[in-house]
């Protein structure tokens, strides 16, 4: 019989409900409007400094550009955005 092992669990999102949600589509919909450099910080991914400058809603994804490359990363791997400092 051979003994089984248990899953590797790979490491989850941080859960957040619908209010943080809205906050955070908020915060990304206003600095896109108002392109505003940002600093994101990203799940499992180095923070990015950067203007917003595309929202796609067909995919979920914020095109963000930074050091004149254009980024593109999932909404839902952005855990917060703020300010970038000055």
């Amino acid at each position: 019989m051979g003994v089984k092992m248990p899953k590797k669990s790979k490491p989850q999102r941080p859960s957040r409900d619908e209010f943080e949600l809205e906050e955070l589509g908020n915060a990304v919909v206003e600095a896109h409007r108002e392109k505003t450099e940002v600093l994101i910080l990203l799940w499992q991914r180095d923070p990015i400094q950067g203007k917003i400058v595309k929202l796609d809603g067909q995919s979920q994804l914020i095109h963000i550009e930074s050091n004149y490359e254009t980024i593109k990363v999932k909404f839902i791997d952005i855990l917060s955005i703020q300010s970038a400092p000055q």
